[in-house]
Order: C-alpha cells, then sequence, then structure tokens
C-alpha cells in the first residue's frame, strides 16, 4: 500500500485531479472509509476472500511441506523422473491453461462456487514443492537418526523434527502463497459471476463505472484489501528473519 494510494484514499471526488496534484489532502475525506465499506456488502467479500486464502494457503502448507518431504528424505524408483516431471509444470504460463481448467470446473458443475478458488491447492505447486525439497535437503540427518533411536517413525519425524526446522521456509512460502490468492483478480472474475460469491480484488472493480469513477473510495477499499496482507507480513517477519539469520551462519 503505497503512500499515494492513501492520500487519494483521503481527498474529495473534486481534488483527485486537482492541478498541480495535491499530496496532502485538504480538507480530509475522512469519509471515503467509511462511504466504500457501505457502498458495497464489502463484509461478504473480505469473508469469501478471507475463507479463500486461509484455505488455501493452509493446504499449499501440508500438501507442499509433505511432498517436499518425500522428495528429500526418501529414495525410491522414478523419484528423480518425477521431480523433473514436476519441475516442467513450471514452464506452462497460468494462461495457457485457464480457460481449459475453466471448461473442466464448468462440465463438473462447480461453475460459480468457490471451490475453483481453493480446491487446486490441496494438489500443491511445483514452486513451493520445489523450494521446500530444496531446503529440506539442507536440514542435518543426524537429528531424524537420533528420532528414529528413540522409536519415532517416519510421520512423528516429520511433524515433530522436520516441520520445527523448515517454519522459517514455510513462513515466507507461506506468505506469497497468501499474497497471491488474496490478490488473484483473473481467475476469481472468469469463474464467480454471482455477487455474493465475489472477492475482494473483483469487487473493487464495481467501484468504477463506464463514464465515471469515485477514486477516493476506490482507493480507500485498495486500502481495505492491502491492510491484511500487511497485517500477515508483520506477524511473521520474524520468522522470515531468524530463518535467514540461520541460513547465514550456516553457510
Amino acid at each position: 500500500m503505497s503512500l499515494s494510494t492513501v492520500s487519494t484514499a483521503l481527498k474529495t471526488p473534486q481534488n483527485v485531479f486537482k492541478s498541480p496534484p495535491q499530496f496532502i489532502p485538504h480538507p480530509v475525506a475522512w469519509d471515503n472509509f467509511a462511504k466504500a465499506w457501505t457502498a458495497l456488502p464489502f463484509t461478504t467479500f473480505v469473508g469469501n476472500t478471507l475463507f479463500i486464502t486461509i484455505v488455501a494457503t493452509t493446504a499449499q502448507v501440508l500438501t507442499g511441506s509433505l511432498v517436499a518431504y518425500g522428495f528429500a528424505r526418501f529414495q525410491f524408483r522414478g523419484r528423480n523422473a518425477l521431480f523433473y516431471l514436476m519441475l516442467s509444470t513450471m514452464m506452462l504460463p497460468k494462461q495457457v491453461t485457464m480457460i481449459p481448467s475453466f471448461m473442466i470446473w464448468r462440465s463438473v458443475g462447480l461453475y460459480n462456487t468457490l471451490c475453483p478458488l481453493w480446491l487446486p491447492a490441496w494438489f500443491g505447486t511445483a514452486f513451493f514443492i520445489f523450494l521446500m525439497t530444496q531446503h529440506m535437503r539442507t536440514l542435518p540427518r543426524e537429528l531424524e537418526e537420533a528420532a528414529q533411536i528413540d522409536g519415532a517413525g517416519t510421520f512423528k519425524i516429520f511433524t515433530m523434527v522436520i516441520l520445527p526446522l523448515a517454519r522459517g521456509a514455510i513462513a515466507t512460502l507461506a506468505i506469497f502463497t497468501f499474497l497471491n490468492f488474496w490478490n488473484e483478480f483473473t481467475w476469481p472474475y472468469l469463474t464467480i459471476n454471482d455477487a455474493s460469491r465475489m472477492t475482494l480484488p473483483v469487487a473493487l472493480i464495481q467501484f468504477k463505472g463506464d463514464y465515471w469513477s469515485n477514486y477516493g473510495q476506490l482507493m480507500a477499499g485498495a486500502a481495505f484489501s492491502a491492510l491484511p496482507a500487511i497485517i500477515v507480513f508483520l506477524m511473521a517477519q520474524r520468522l522470515i528473519i531468524r530463518s535467514i539469520t540461520l541460513t547465514g551462519i550456516k553457510g
């Protein structure tokens, strides 16, 4: 969220295009935030976006970490082939798979529902799996061997040893995933046409008319949209900094 966004959010419609530009608004239109929240059912939009983002981020962390653990710690036939096959999917632009994905969701009767927005996250993403695999390969195996001597099984080692050691990397990738789903516009715009199921980025378009737009309220809505992402980053930055510090010490 930039300072120009906040500045525009506090301007009256007459001062938005004032020349020369007025960086510090006068008068300050604090009511733009209240009007933006009440002009549209923001509570519904925020609820939809939070639900999708939290479920998808949780799914990415769980499935991505589990698959990465398998690639990083287990030897099995075809492991490298599967790993490179997974990496090859990263070469496909999202725009190439968007229309086929849309047709699949429509054919199974899930068009205009929230399922296409969060359900694919439970199958993992190549980017998350690749980075977590590379990180887990750097973790010392001695800790796992000590846990095995104490009688810990594979799943317990994964949850009690590997995940705590990788929490910095998990926090970093979780933030990227959160921001990606929170700010996603194209896919929700393509698959949702019911106002009660819209996400926040799609709903902000409602402030733009054919001949006139209330940019003050639009920027106020954009500020509302950016606030959760800022809060999540501030909450997780300690884990990110700790992960970078430990990596530097180890190197």
